[in-house]
Formats: C-alpha cells, structure tokens, sequence
C-alpha cells in the first residue's frame, strides 16, 4: 500500500509540474523583490530588449499586484508592446488601464499613447520609396487616433501632452480629407461623376476650412460639368472663383505628380 501511495505521489507531482502549476527552477527571476522586477525591466526597455521587459513586467504585476510598482508596470507594459510592434497588445493595455484608473495621475498619458499608436503606422521600406502617405490607406487608424486624442484633449485640457495632441488632430483631419478626394479623384478618372463630386462634397461639409477644400470645390465644378448639372457647377464654381481666385486648378486641372511605381 504505502509503494502504490509513493507512486500515486509522484504521478500526481509529476502531473502539476506538467501542468506549469510548479515554480520554474529555470526562472531567474524567482525571489526577485519588486524594487529588482522593475529596475531590470526598465533596464531591458532602455536597452530596446522590448519582450524580454514585457516578461519582467507582467511577472512584477502578477508577484506584487497590490504594491506601488504594479500600476507603474501597466503604463510600461503598454509602451513596451508598441516599441515591440505589437500594437493590438499596447492599445489593449492602454484600454486597460483608463478602465482599471480613471483617476491615475497618468491616465493622460494612456489616451496619448492610444492615439500615437494608431498614429500614421509605418509604412515601411516599400511605402517610404513609392511616395505613398497615410490618406492613401484604410482610415479606421486615423479616425481612432483621432478620437483618442480628442477625449484626451476634452478630459484633460492642461495635460503636457494635449498641446501635441492638437497638432496631431490638425494633421489628422487635413488627412483624412485629402483620402476623401483621393477616393473622388479615383472616381473622375473612371468617369463615376456623381460619387466623385459626392465625396467631394462630403469632405466639404465634414473637414471645412482644411487645404482639400480647394480641390474638393474644383471637382465639384468639373463633376457637375460632366453630368450636365450646370446649375450645381455654376453654384460650386461661384464659390471656388470667390474663395481661391488664383487657383492653380484653373490651369493644371486635377494633374498630379505621379510616383514612379504608378505605371498604369
């Protein structure tokens, strides 16, 4: 009896180790103080080892939730995944925290670092060297940029980083008024008038007082012209020959310089 209980012993250890239930022996940070966690993990993200202080500091907020570091390593956590190019994980960590701390004295930096993450992604070698910019890809990233900035701008007027953040809204809507007409210039070229001078419009009414309202109006007129609209091109141009009387539109029309790559 007491052979079969030994076994049934080491079955069952040997069962919870598999299971990760048992400290790794291997895990050199085992007894490691949370002052040592984090001072290593902000050592690894200086030295730009962005998974290895993520390890650090998930392991400081599962060991010492409750300690003075804990809330520390959430904001870090964050940062460090968007660093790692992980950034579904840094806004997810960004969302996380504003739910868990409202109140934090660093909940400004999270609506900050949520918008800088969706702000104007890398493009890469390949988007670097063909001249291709944000307003001419998906704006889903934009728009949230966007409204991360936005709530930061209206819940925290006075934050260090709102002054930035309204630089970057600035940007953020001339961009994504001049996707507006890129998508209206894709449409003149294939002779769509009405959802050219639709989208025109759109950007009109939703980005005013941005500089795409100068191309917006011109292919409005040119739009309305090609329909047959002469009522709406005369009204449109009336506008345009008000506000921009020198318009270059008048002389090189809707031609645009073209990268290189574009051969058709």
């Amino acid at each position: 009896m007491r052979s079969l209980a030994v076994i049934a012993a080491l079955f069952l250890a040997s069962l919870v180790a598999g299971c990760g239930l048992l400290p790794d022996s291997k895990d050199e940070t085992i007894g490691w103080s949370a002052n040592k966690l984090y001072a290593e993990a902000k050592d690894a993200l200086n030295d730009g080892s962005y998974t290895k202080a993520i390890g650090y500091f998930e392991k400081l907020e599962s060991r010492y939730p409750y300690g003075r570091y804990a809330q520390q390593a959430q904001v870090e956590i964050a940062y460090a995944y968007w660093k790692d190019q992980e950034p579904t994980s840094a806004i997810a960590a960004c969302d996380r925290f504003i739910k868990l701390h409202p109140n934090h004295p660093n909940v400004d930096y999270m609506y900050y670092l949520r918008g800088l993450i969706n702000f104007n992604e890398d493009l890469g070698l390949l988007g670097s060297i063909s001249n291709q910019d944000m307003t001419e890809r998906d704006p889903k990233g934009a728009r949230e940029s966007f409204d991360s900035f936005k709530e930061l701008v209206t819940r925290f007027p006075n934050s260090k980083y709102t002054p930035d953040a309204l630089l970057r809204m600035k940007y953020l809507v001339n961009a994504l008024a001049r996707l507006e007409l890129h998508v209206a210039r894709y449409y003149m070229k294939r002779g769509a008038y009405l959802a050219a001078a639709n989208r025109a419009q759109f950007a009109m009414i939703n980005y005013p007082d941005t500089p795409s309202s100068e191309e917006a109006l011109f292919i409005m007129v040119k739009a309305y012209d090609s329909l047959g609209l002469n009522d709406l091109r005369d009204d449109a141009e009336r506008v345009m020959r008000k506000n921009y009387p020198n318009s270059e539109y008048y002389v090189r029309g809707l031609n645009r310089e073209v990268p290189w790559w574009k051969l058709w």
